[in-house]
């Protein structure tokens, strides 16, 4: 079944196995380039008010995703604010294929969060605010903190994209090859591949994503019940564009521009991100340091409970343990 917040205004694609958090507030915002974007507020469940945290997703993923996500930090004591990207889940998609993923410039999710900072969270949240991102989001929330350390207090990034798995060093060939493809007017075609199908319930055994099969299903059923959701193969665009951002994410330089507090937190098992990476990414932080959570695969929010357990008692200590 579908949830309906207001009838002219965003929906939420809520089932029996993902119900919403209570107190949502849906609506839409529109970035400093016009593009229109999905987001989602929710006040703290408990006492006493910790401040916000500012929850950035995926590639292909979307608010429903972290409902359960979102009812951890409520009863910690949090506001949560979140949004859809561009080109996924409730927002604007930017060609014509929606079940494509696709961006122009990598510095498009840097308008969005700055946008979504500016407009959303500073003058409807309660501060002090915290950044939890993953996998693209992570890596996109890293170059915010490159450029503007004092948006957030902290941030907390789990399994960030700044590599792919077996892909160390070897990122620099496909970015020009599609960039090239991109100059050509070819952008906006797809890189197909088998992974990127719509996932079913049949394909639990050996995903890459999670161990959980609870959880699992319930993605699976997520996007049966709002197929618009769906999000596919990245086109040549995309590739290009973020092969080229996480190239520049494992150079020297860019770690000494990260001047925000952070953990960062990789999975042992992930498949589709870079776990060494991220440890030499960590290695080099100034004002942060990582930690590999073992038996994880890359969606950590998604994993098992033992799993869960370890990711927020990282966040506890890190986050909940220091906020006022």
């Amino acid at each position: 079944m579908t949830a309906t917040a207001q009838p002219s205004g965003p929906r939420l694609a809520v089932t029996p196995g993902n119900p919403v958090p209570e107190g949502v507030r849906l609506g839409y915002f529109t970035t400093s380039d016009k593009v229109r974007l999905r987001y989602a507020l929710w006040p703290k469940s408990k006492a006493p008010l910790r401040g916000t945290v500012c929850l950035v997703q995926g590639r292909t993923e979307y608010i429903e995703k972290y409902f359960e996500t979102v009812a951890d930090f409520q009863a910690r004591g949090f506001a949560v604010a979140t949004f859809d990207w561009r080109g996924q889940g409730g927002s604007d998609r930017l060609i014509g294929n929606r079940h494509l993923g696709h961006v122009d410039r990598f510095d498009d999710y840097w308008t969005d969060l700055r946008c979504f900072h500016a407009d959303i969270l500073l003058p409807d949240c309660p501060p002090p605010f915290y950044l939890v991102g993953h996998s693209m989001g992570g890596l996109a929330s890293l170059y915010a903190a490159a450029r503007d350390r004092m948006m957030f207090d902290r941030m907390f990034l789990s399994a960030p994209m700044v590599g792919l798995y077996n892909r160390e060093g070897t990122l620099g060939g496909p970015a020009a090859f599609a960039e090239i493809l991109t100059f050509l007017g070819l952008g906006r075609l797809p890189m197909s591949r088998r992974e990127d199908r719509q996932p079913e319930e049949a394909g639990f055994e050996g995903n890459p994503l999670t161990s959980d099969e609870g959880r699992y299903r319930r993605m699976v059923h997520t996007l049966r019940a709002d197929q618009s959701l769906y999000i596919g193969s990245p086109t040549f665009s995309w590739i290009g564009t973020a092969f080229r951002a996480m190239i520049d994410a494992e150079k020297d330089r860019f770690a000494a521009q990260l001047r925000i507090p952070m953990l960062i937190l990789a999975a042992a098992r992930d498949t589709i991100v870079s776990t060494p990476t991220i440890e030499q990414l960590g290695l080099r932080l100034r004002t942060g340091h990582h930690v590999v959570i073992p038996s994880a695969r890359h969606e950590l929010f998604m994993e098992t409970d033992v799993v869960r357990g370890q990711v927020l008692a990282a966040f506890d200590a890190f986050i909940t343990e220091q906020s006022p």
